[in-house]
């Protein structure tokens, strides 16, 4: 491996024009095909398998008019304070703000009369207005949402207080944010480390290429393969972090082969064949836990990974090819102004060791004592863990000051809080009469149940074999009520079912939360066996030891479940919401622990790989177990440092968006990051090596024979001698090399 990706180095850095010709050809094709491509991200969430699933399909096949895939929207309307809108005045008004929304655009389908369809609170002070189109959300024009919001105006003006939700209002805005904090934080984090712009530049400007090739890609797919509206965000978030550390991880490499005597060309050169090894083999283990989200067997979820491995693929292409490629057109620029006096003869003068060197120095003093308090602290952040609830976002999640969430507690004031997670019983059966006994029965039932507010009259399809009952709950839509209140109406429907034939099954938000934590919770185990299985064996192949990785895999299980523990205290608890930005509280999202195992994972094993490559070289190359760590810090612990503060800093940006899903998984990845390189890598690895010594380092013969042998340390590149350089003169008239 390190002598491929020391010729592929070399080439790149000979022939750096050619290369970013390739390159630019890259991103032309794949812009070219972005722009050709008519689909836009698709935010429904479909979950084959799962019971809702099944009843919501079956009501798009027996329904298929109430079920139609048009975009819809509800609008929710309040008369002013001390009037009825049954009154003249405020009736008038409704009355003109449905014509108004029926005249809106020629692609509205329906526009009910609050009036006719009863639809009016109790207490006749709020109602609802549904409006459906003729057209899908993704399908309705910029003339189309500036309409409806025009209509939604006129009605304000009259006095009225009016709100909307659904998929018919225009998407929210993304200002990009998210995106622009991380690379500042980035770019100030790698000046500060390499002390010049032009070796700061350049991870910064390889994760543009990364990032900007894989985006377009999944634009240009998005139609093809019906992809979700959070891929793109997903893959953006983790090919910026990925893409600048893979590249600052080789640049670093290359200023200290600069610094042993060697030339630029055989700097690069060798810089890719040992950090570049280190880099394929770390994204191996980023890509092997996003494919292996394949194993929930949920299409959202299998899309979003293999797009984010997508972006990982593409960060390494990148590193290994084009940061060669850039150090040839700045060779010295590259290395700073201390780092280019260093080239031309000067030693280092500083007696006092490198941070990085210290701290391992404190660890080795006192492993037993260091491990013992890092474990610790790890399980006391996650013990907030044992109370996580999962579930759906819905308006209720979204910020107060957006006009869903105020149309979602306007509903819930007037109409009671299970009014906005309605569930819909769906009985079915091939004799209609059979279906006409089975909805009595079922109906009859679920009245009597404590948490019940009203339950509607069945609706039955054209052929009759088919019937849509609504239950409102008393209780709100992520309650323990409510979800109780699910399981007893399934038990009901399983016992009409024994008695009777007919199928009924539950579906509706809180049903769909329920069965979906049930789908991840029967494929977390298969999954984590996978994917932690598949990687062992990397890790295994790179550092010829079985102990390495086991305590690799340790060490991941304690930083996801620290960062769990960290989302339950923000999101759940409202633990310094203020602070982070965080408007509401409730349910982490279903999605996001998966997701956050599959990339923290990855990326723990970034910096295993990384961190201890370094070590491991040191002791191949003759040194002892412990100087082997001092020496790996010597020399990582700072770039290290560095890349673990530059993906904190891109995670927690995007902390700043609006999407309920990413800022949980922002918090989540950065609090991950956080955890793992500071506390489980900088702090628990070395102290667990200092313990094992050298039976760190061994491997059992029978399956040291049958490993391929993969040299990621560059042995095969140790004979080669600094290359001579030209003599140079200072205005000092000191002689030195170049």
């Amino acid at each position: 491996m390190a002598t491929f990706l020391h010729r592929l180095g070399r080439g790149a850095f000979t022939r750096r024009r050619l290369v970013l010709l390739l390159w630019a050809v890259v991103l032309g094709v794949v812009g070219i095909a972005a722009a050709n491509s008519s689909g836009s991200g698709n935010s429904t969430i479909t979950l084959p398998g799962i019971e809702a699933q099944k009843a919501y399909d079956l009501l798009g096949e027996k329904f298929p008019a109430a079920n139609a895939a048009g975009a819809s929207a509800r609008v929710v309307i309040r008369a002013p304070h001390g009037e009825k809108l049954t009154g003249g005045g405020p009736r008038a008004e409704v009355t003109a703000l449905v014509k108004g929304l029926r005249h809106s655009s020629s692609r509205v389908a329906s526009v009910t009369d609050p009036f006719a369809a009863k639809t009016i609170s109790a207490d006749r002070g709020t109602g609802y207005v549904q409006v459906t189109y003729a057209a899908k959300a993704a399908e309705l024009t910029d003339a189309d949402h500036r309409h409806l919001d025009d209509a939604l105006g006129a009605a304000r003006d009259q006095g009225l207080t009016v709100e909307a939700s659904g998929s018919a209002l225009a998407p929210a805005k993304s200002a990009g944010s998210s995106e622009a904090i991380g690379f500042v934080l980035a770019a100030v984090i790698l000046v500060v480390t390499f002390g010049s712009f032009a070796a700061a530049g350049m991870p910064l400007v390889t994760a543009l290429v990364g990032v900007g090739t894989t985006l377009l890609a999944v634009t240009a797919l998005t139609s093809a393969f019906d992809l979700n509206s959070s891929t793109a965000g997903l893959a953006s978030m983790l090919g910026i972090a990925v893409g600048i550390d893979y590249a600052l991880f080789i640049v670093s490499r290359y200023r200290s082969e600069r610094a042993a005597g060697h030339d630029a060309r055989e700097a690069a050169a060798r810089a890719n064949g040992t950090a570049g090894s280190a880099v394929v083999f770390a994204g191996l283990t980023v890509v092997i836990a996003l494919v292996g989200l394949g194993v929930v067997d949920l299409p959202v979820l299998t899309a979003m990974g293999l797009g984010a491995a997508g972006a990982v693929v593409v960060a390494v292409l990148v590193a290994v090819t084009l940061v060669p490629a850039l150090l040839a057109f700045a060779p010295e620029r590259a290395l700073g102004r201390a780092g280019r006096k260093r080239t031309a003869g000067t030693p280092r003068t500083s007696a006092k060791p490198p941070r990085g060197e210290r701290w391992a120095a404190f660890v080795l003093r006192r492993p037993w004592k260091v491990l013992l308090v890092s474990v610790a602290g790890l399980v006391v952040m996650a013990l907030p863990t044992a109370k996580i609830q999962l579930g759906l976002p819905d308006d209720g999640s979204k910020p107060t000051s957006s006009t869903e969430r105020k149309a979602y507690d306007m509903l819930a004031q007037s109409f009671g809080p299970g009014f906005n997670g309605p569930l819909t019983v769906v009985v079915s059966d091939t004799d209609p009469a059979v279906a006409e006994q089975a909805v009595g029965e079922l109906t009859a039932g679920i009245t009597g149940m404590k948490d019940v507010a009203t339950v509607a009259p069945a609706t039955y399809n054209p052929a009759g074999d088919t019937a849509m009952v609504t239950v409102v709950p008393k209780s709100a839509p992520a309650s323990g009520a409510t979800k109780d209140l699910v399981r007893d109406i399934r038990a009901r429907a399983a016992d009409t079912r024994a008695a009777t034939g007919a199928e009924s099954l539950v579906t509706g938000a809180t049903a769909m939360n329920i069965d979906i934590a049930q789908k991840f919770g029967n494929a977390i185990v298969p999954y984590l066996l996978v994917v932690v299985g598949l990687a062992f064996l990397v890790l295994m192949l790179v550092f010829r030891s079985v102990l390495v990785p086991l305590k690799a895999a340790l060490g991941f299980l304690l930083s996801v479940l620290a960062a769990f523990g960290a989302m339950v205290a923000v999101f759940q608890w409202g633990w310094f919401k203020g602070l982070l930005g965080v408007q509401t509280t409730g349910p982490i999202m279903s999605l996001v622990p998966i997701f956050t195992v599959g990339i923290v994972f990855g990326l723990a094993m970034d910096y295993q790989v990384f961190l201890v490559t370094r070590i491991r070289e040191a002791y191949v190359h003759g040194a002892g177990p412990r100087e082997a760590i001092t020496e790996g810090f010597r020399h990582s612990a700072r770039v290290v440092t560095a890349a673990a503060l530059i993906m904190t800093g891109v995670f927690a940006g995007f902390m700043t968006g609006d999407d309920a899903m990413l800022k949980s998984l922002g918090l989540g990845l950065a609090a991950a990051v956080v955890f793992d390189a500071f506390v489980v890598r900088m702090t628990i690895v070395p102290a667990v090596l200092a313990l094992l010594g050298t039976r760190a380092w061994t491997l059992p013969g029978w399956i040291d024979r049958r490993l391929p042998h993969v040299d990621v340390e560059g042995e095969g590149l140790a004979p080669a001698a600094p290359a001579a350089r030209e003599p140079v003169v200072t205005e000092a008239g000191v002689t030195g090399v170049r």
